[in-house]
């Protein structure tokens, strides 16, 4: 097992902006002495200054004491030169996010610092092969992309480009996780991990939006009540910058020889024509001018639930379906599967989407008052469910369909009959390019779930979710999106046509 860089090592940050300051401070907090550089005259020194006022404030609340702060302040050192860096043992840029400029910073470094000396570039979006293609020695680059803020976020993937030594990719591994952090390995491939897994979350939503399937207020919230997701993408989207997320989803594509999978979205580049990037501009997909109303998700009106209910099979929501009438007053009976039913009430019946739209599985089925649910992270905790109802149902059974998940403790918001619902195509999507990755050896199954978790904060890895709900259920879902829309997007990764056939799990 790889042993960390030892805590005399000299650590080098080039580019002092938040990235390049969040790691300098994670650097320093580990004991190791370091080095500041930036071209803006008196960054380095500001920087410097900013970090030292943050390890005065974690001793403040007690989290660092009083000297541990000022002796991680104190190993804090601007510099002026690139010659100043000659001392170095790993040299980490977080400069511009421009091939040229960093191949030009690394081929600069070679004539100054020493033959063991390693490189990590922070870039989140450039290959670390073509970086590294302009050294004498590429061997000693690799990635050693933080994620912002890099003080908090615990995740740091490790990124091996073609000539990467793997004895250095073992080394920055083992320093990172000395610095607190969880290390992840993966191959320098479009996007690495969280970038390339990341974008069916945005993708899906907008599709869905594009398609009039609910209001952005209501995708967010069906994502964050029923997903368990911290934010909605919507409002993930504003918070990032649409110039940004837009630039790294058409970054993505086009590394990927424009694949369907990662098709930017027109609604999307609206939002740039115009301006509107989120938060910083004061309008995206929400308005953030002062006085404007905050947009609320939209929730069906009270309805009765009419008719008697019966609860069938075991599934997950089908069990907690019953905790949760447990706590109201309506009576039920139990009955055994049906066709993949969850619930009838009256003439209606429910079930879990399939990838269908509701009015497909009507026709075929045969049977006209279809309601389809969402999919949740955990049923007996979700707090709303979308839901989708076939055209051939009847509005009364719709109403008691309605009226049955309300009683049941469930916000209802009806999405115009879209295939796949908001959570349930997101998941499938997000743990099909999870499975994508580790097919094509870019990372584990493992690496694919820590990084979702740490990176971008997901409730749960996607291919553990996937393991969840079934992995013959989520090629289900891919196999009838990808016959609604005839797309080449929702082709289904071998990894999971392999699982399914041998009776396994991802994580088996």
């Amino acid at each position: 097992m790889q042993t960390p860089l030892p805590q005399q090592t000299v650590i080098a940050v080039v580019g002092t902006g938040a990235m390049g300051a969040g790691i300098a401070q994670v650097a320093a907090a580990a004991g190791h002495p370091v080095k500041l550089l930036d071209n803006r005259p008196g960054a380095a020194e500001k920087a410097v200054d900013g970090i030292r006022a943050q390890f005065a404030k974690l001793a403040d609340k007690g989290k660092l004491s009083a000297e541990a702060a000022q002796a991680a302040g104190a190993r804090l050192i601007p510099v002026d030169q690139l010659a100043e860096l000659a001392d170095a043992g790993l040299v980490v840029e977080a400069i511009v996010e421009n091939l040229a400029a960093k191949q030009k910073l690394y081929a600069d470094l070679e004539a100054i610092v020493g033959p063991d000396c390693l490189f990590g570039t922070n870039t989140s979006s450039i290959s670390v092969t073509a970086i590294g293609a302009a050294l004498q020695r590429p061997e000693r680059l690799a990635g050693l992309h933080f994620f912002n803020p890099a003080p908090l976020m615990a995740l740091v993937e490790i990124v091996s480009g073609l000539a990467t030594e793997p004895a250095v990719a073992a080394t920055l591994f083992a320093t990172a996780a000395a610095w607190g952090k969880t290390p992840v390995h993966a191959k320098s491939t479009p996007g690495f991990i969280v970038n390339r897994v990341a974008r069916p979350y945005y993708a899906e939503a907008l599709r869905l939006a594009q398609e009039g399937a609910a209001d952005y207020a209501t995708i967010d919230a069906v994502l964050r009540e029923a997903g368990g997701f911290r934010m909605g993408p919507f409002e993930l989207m504003d918070m990032i910058g649409h110039d940004v997320n837009f630039a790294v989803t058409n970054s993505v594509w086009r590394a990927f020889y424009h694949d369907q999978r990662f098709l930017p979205s027109l609604l999307q580049q609206e939002l740039v024509d115009a301006g509107f990037f989120g938060k910083k501009s004061g309008r995206g997909f929400y308005d953030y001018r002062e006085g404007a109303v905050k947009a609320a998700p939209q929730s069906e009106a009270p309805q009765t639930p009419v008719g008697k209910i019966s609860i069938v099979g075991e599934s997950a929501a089908a069990e907690a379906l019953v905790d949760r009438l447990h706590h109201c007053s309506l009576s039920f009976s139990r009955a055994l599967e049906s066709g993949g039913r969850i619930a009838e009430i009256g003439r209606a019946a429910l079930y879990v989407t399939d990838g269908r739209s509701a009015t497909q599985r009507a026709a075929e089925s045969g049977v006209a008052n279809t309601v389809l649910i969402d999919l949740a992270l955990d049923y007996g905790k979700a707090t709303r469910l979308a839901i989708a109802v076939a055209e051939q149902c009847d509005p009364e059974a719709a109403n008691a369909a309605c009226g049955l998940l309300q009683a049941a403790g469930f916000a209802v918001s009806r999405f115009a009959d879209i295939p796949g619902l908001a959570v349930m195509r997101s998941v499938a999507m997000l743990a099909n390019e999870a499975a994508d990755a580790v097919n094509q050896g870019v990372c584990s199954a493992a690496a694919a779930d820590s990084a979702m978790r740490l990176g971008v904060n997901y409730p749960q890895g996607p291919l553990a979710w996937a393991d969840q709900v079934g992995l013959p259920n989520i090629r289900n879902v891919l196999t009838h999106l990808g016959a609604s829309y005839g797309e080449d997007r929702y082709r289904v990764s071998p990894l999971i046509q392999r699982a399914v056939f041998a009776g396994k799990k991802i994580h088996d």
